[in-house]
């Protein structure tokens, strides 16, 4: 341990065990944290190459590897607990994203909100085996935040009880979802829908995109891959085109709006409730703000003590530049502000578990809360994290500027957080709507 880290660690004015317990939610969640992560610390499986080091195209296949390892890991080690799945993914996946990310927090969390029962028994051993591994596919080449403005449609055929699919422009193909380049097999892709001569706006359909023993595309589906990106090297960001693709009445998810097979529309209570799992992500953002913002605020501020620099008196020794004034001024209220967006992630992440609750016993009244909430923090932690990753990077030099620092990872790999599942400025402005 370098001997300045020890220093400073010994001045402390505050029982660092005790905060640790406040993090963690007590003291049994902070020994269960780090018997996760001596699980994954220990275990020969992931032991990997850098992926500073490697194409894309290696990087991809070695995440897929890792989701795999995973999967199998965790009904290995009987980890159930949703807390603790996302304790062992976090510290297995480091500063990097999941490849199969989008299947766990989108795909699935879409199908337990808005399957109706016959749905939930048909799709959720599928999802949840991985036999039907899937993602997202909402945003366009040519709308992402506006969701009304999306221009696939859903056509709905009486005679033949199916809805025929389609990507009528070259804007509205479908861009930017995660696992639909090469990985996934099936998306949930939101359209508008119409039925007997009138469109009802966005709702959300199951569609089997590639072939689930073979993998190659289905009939009337154009998938692909749409190239490297600033970030995300790990993850397979697609496109998808859909030309008369015919699904079955019931791979629309009706747990709350329906269509009768005569073609009769049944709206739901809100129509909001269709963008729930963006409110889902949203709400998990606020908590991977914090995330960031602490690994970057930690990384800078262990720097500055280690690193001395500028006589101040001739003859006397460097000073770390951790005691200049400029540099604390620059770096502690960023370590502040990881706190604070540590507590509002929680406290986020139980208002969303509470709302979400009410809706499933049919009270929606606390919903325009909840997005307002979540569009808002989303917006204004990503904001700041965003700016404060980039002041921790400069903050150590050039060293800052080095991938070894694992500081331009973390901006590259969070700063896509400030426009995807909402770009801020609007979210400010529906948040103050």
């Amino acid at each position: 341990m370098n001997p300045d880290i020890t220093r400073e660690r010994k001045n402390a004015t505050f029982d660092v065990e005790k905060l640790t317990y406040i993090l963690d939610g007590g003291p049994e969640k902070t020994k269960r944290r780090r018997e996760i992560e001596s699980l994954v610390f220990s275990d020969p499986d992931f032991n990997e190459e850098d992926p500073n080091f490697l194409s894309r195209s290696d990087r991809y296949d070695q995440a897929v590897r890792k989701s795999a390892q995973m999967i199998l890991k965790l009904r290995e080690y009987g980890i159930a607990d949703p807390e603790e799945i996302y304790c062992y993914k976090k510290t297995v996946q480091g500063n990097f994203h999941e490849a199969l990310g989008l299947h766990f927090v989108m795909f699935l969390p879409t199908l337990y909100s808005q399957c109706d029962a016959e749905q939930a028994r048909k799709w959720l051993p599928l999802a949840e085996s991985l036999q039907a591994l899937g993602t997202y596919a909402q945003t366009e080449m040519g709308h992402g935040t506006h969701l009304r403005g999306l221009e696939t449609t859903a056509t709905y055929d009486p005679a033949t009880q199916e809805f025929v699919l389609n990507s009528p422009t070259i804007s509205s193909i479908k861009w930017w979802p995660g696992g639909l380049g090469k990985t996934s097999n099936h998306a949930i892709v939101l359209a508008q829908l119409h039925t007997l001569g009138n469109c009802h706006g966005i709702h959300a359909f199951i569609v089997p995109i590639r072939d689930m023993s073979t993998h190659i595309p289905l009939p009337g589906i154009v998938v692909g891959d749409i190239g490297p990106k600033f970030g995300f090297s790990e993850v397979d960001n697609g496109f998808l085109k859909l030309e008369n693709v015919r699904l079955p009445r019931d791979n629309m998810l009706m747990k709350y709006a329906k269509v009768e097979p005569d073609g009769t529309y049944l709206k739901p209570p809100s129509a909001k409730l269709t963008y729930g799992t963006m409110v889902f992500i949203r709400s998990l953002i606020v908590g991977e703000s914090a995330r960031a913002l602490s690994k970057a605020s930690i990384i800078a501020i262990r720097y500055s003590s280690v690193r001395h620099q500028s006589e101040i008196r001739a003859g006397e020794p460097e000073p770390q530049i951790l005691d200049y004034q400029t540099q604390q001024y620059k770096l502690f209220p960023l370590l502040a502000t990881a706190y604070a967006f540590t507590f509002v992630g929680q406290y986020m992440r139980e208002t969303y578990q509470r709302i979400s609750g009410d809706i499933s016993d049919g009270d929606f009244s606390q919903l325009p809360e909840l997005h307002a909430l979540s569009a808002g923090l989303k917006a204004f932690t990503t904001w700041t994290t965003n700016a404060g990753i980039e002041v921790c990077r400069m903050s150590c030099g050039g060293h800052g500027y080095s991938r070894s620092s694992a500081l331009p990872d973390i901006y590259v790999e969070f700063t896509p957080a400030c426009t995807y599942e909402g770009e801020n400025t609007v979210m400010m402005l529906q948040t103050a709507r």
